[in-house]
């Protein structure tokens, strides 16, 4: 399998944590040196480790942001 490389360009926050310390975050994170894209996902202390997740481009969050504010 070939390696992936990333980089974690932006944090923006943390969305929780598990009492083993692994934290859902929301970063934009340059996948195989593209484009940053916002990327929700769980990583372990120091981000040695992650969990799958999920990546965004920039028109599909402003529509998530926009669909999870008609909710209110």
């Amino acid at each position: 399998m070939a390696e992936i490389k990333y980089e974690i360009t932006e944090h923006i926050g943390v969305l929780s944590e598990n009492a083993k310390g692994w934290r859902k975050e929301l970063n934009r994170i340059s996948w195989n040196e593209r484009e940053p894209k916002y990327d929700v996902r769980d990583w372990a202390p120091e981000h040695a480790k992650m969990g799958k997740g999920m990546t965004l481009t920039d028109e599909e969050a402003m529509t998530l942001m926009r669909l999870l504010k008609e909710r209110e």
